[in-house]
This record gives C-alpha cells, sequence and structure tokens, in this order.
C-alpha cells in the first residue's frame, strides 16, 4: 500500500494527542498528520501550542488541555464534540517526572535517591499522579463518549519499562536502583489503567494498549536519552494505526512485547 493510499484511508480520523506541542508528542502528531489524521495538539499554552501546529504537515490545530484540571478536560472534550463529532485516536502522552521538571544539571541517579520511598516529597507524589496517573484516566473517561463514536478507535497510553513491576522485581532489572514512587509507580499505574480499561471496553472495538517509547532525547530528560524522538514514536504510532486484528491490552515497546 503506497502512503498515499494510507492517507485516504485515514482522511476524515481525529487523534488527540495531550502534551502534544513537544517532544514525543510532537513527533506523534506530525507522523499521524502525515498519514492523513486531523491531529489536536493538547497544550496547556495555547500561542505555543498553535505556532507548534502550524509547523506540521497536515491537518494540525492546538486545543487547551490541562489533564490535571477536570474543568480544561470537559471544555476540550466538548470542542471536539462540537467540531469534529468523535474522536478515533486518544493518545495519553503528558507526563512529568517532578513539578518544574527535571532541575538543569541533576542527574538520575541523584534524582531517584530523591524519589526513595523513605524521604519523597508527599507533594512531588501528588504532582507526578495528578498529571501522569489521574490524567490519564481522567482524559479518558472525558474522551470516550466520542471514542465510541468512531468505527475503530485506539487509545495509546504512554507507558515506561521503567513501570514494569515485573523487571524492578527481578535484581538483574535494568531499572531497577531507579524505580520510585514518582515517575516509575506512576507508570505502573498507568499499567493498571491501561489493563482496567481494556477489559471494560473488550468486544466495543476500542482497542487499548500501554506503549514503552524508550529513554528519548526530549525536555522531560534534560535531552540525555538514547534515542532519537523519531524512534521513540514508532510504537505509539503503530497501537494508534492497529487495524482490525491488531493486540488490546498490550505493553510494549518497538522492538515487541514487555512485561507487565
Amino acid at each position: 500500500m503506497s502512503t498515499d493510499d494510507i492517507a485516504r484511508d485515514r482522511e476524515g480520523e481525529v487523534a488527540l494527542i495531550t502534551g502534544g506541542s513537544e517532544g514525543i508528542g510532537f513527533q506523534v502528531a506530525k507522523e499521524l498528520a502525515a498519514k492523513g489524521l486531523t491531529v489536536l495538539l493538547g497544550v496547556l499554552d495555547l500561542e505555543r501550542g498553535t505556532r507548534a501546529a502550524s509547523t506540521i504537515n497536515g491537518k494540525a490545530h492546538a486545543i487547551v488541555l490541562d489533564v490535571a484540571n477536570p474543568a480544561s478536560i470537559a471544555a476540550a472534550a466538548e470542542l471536539v464534540r462540537r467540531d469534529f463529532g468523535r474522536l478515533d485516536v486518544l493518545i495519553n502522552n503528558a507526563a512529568i517526572l517532578q513539578r518544574g521538571g527535571l532541575p538543569a544539571g541533576r542527574s538520575f541517579d541523584e534524582y531517584s535517591r530523591l524519589s526513595h520511598p523513605s524521604r519523597v516529597s508527599m507533594d512531588e507524589v501528588r504532582a507526578v499522579w495528578e498529571t501522569n496517573v489521574f490524567g490519564v484516566l481522567m482524559v479518558t473517561q472525558a474522551m470516550l463518549p466520542l471514542l465510541r463514536k468512531a468505527p475503530q478507535a485506539r487509545i495509546v497510553n504512554m507507558s515506561s519499562g521503567v513501570g514494569s513491576l515485573t523487571l524492578n522485581a527481578d535484581p538483574a532489572g535494568p531499572y531497577r536502583s531507579i524505580y520510585g514512587p514518582l515517575y516509575g509507580a506512576s507508570k505502573t499505574a498507568v499499567n493498571a489503567i491501561t489493563v482496567a480499561t481494556a477489559i471494560e471496553l473488550e468486544g466495543s472495538g476500542v482497542k487499548v494498549n500501554a506503549a514503552c517509547p524508550g529513554f528519548t532525547r526530549t525536555g522531560l530528560t534534560n535531552n540525555t536519552g538514547t534515542q532519537t524522538v523519531r524512534e521513540a514514536a514508532r510504537n505509539p504510532v503503530r497501537l494508534a494505526l492497529l487495524g482490525p486484528d491488531g493486540p488490546t491490552c498490550s505493553f510494549s515497546d518497538f522492538n515487541g512485547p514487555l512485561p507487565w
């Protein structure tokens, strides 16, 4: 199938990406727009988001969407309903490591030490989970009536291998030393929400999967990742475009399945 055929097949479909104005979310938006979808960048700053959308080759719009703010989520859902009538793809991408992001010069080793259960700030835990966990659930709940109106809707929750309980319980696990109640455990919770949502939507035509993009050079990591945003976008884009025979209730990176 040619690129033009794929674009025609996707004409009229609408995708919403939270945290869509930069990093992996922005790259996913660009790639979905290239496939013919109309992409909606969920952003905190409309002016900045509009500038980002204007650089995308395809149909792209910015909408205000603060995933930690129920009123903002409700307003975004109403905008999508009014202007598009349905939603074909929801990518829950917005996430934080801590309030204000990782300070310049702070290593992940230092971050993990400050995130140990014995010393982590409860204010930080609440802030991270408000965005990374509760935000995913609230946005999904608000957009689900619109997703149900699409013939083959897809929900992609951006997770991480660092959230895998199986890997972290293994003494040889690659992320064990940095696992803690902030980012790592928040992604464990995202995986749980993914499974619960997929179970509820079994047989509905809505597929729900968790995607690990890998350790990526973005603002979230102070650009210290090991791969590019283009590499990181491959798996969420794949899951967003799954056909009717594709999986649901899965957790994977681009190389294949990951253990929960």
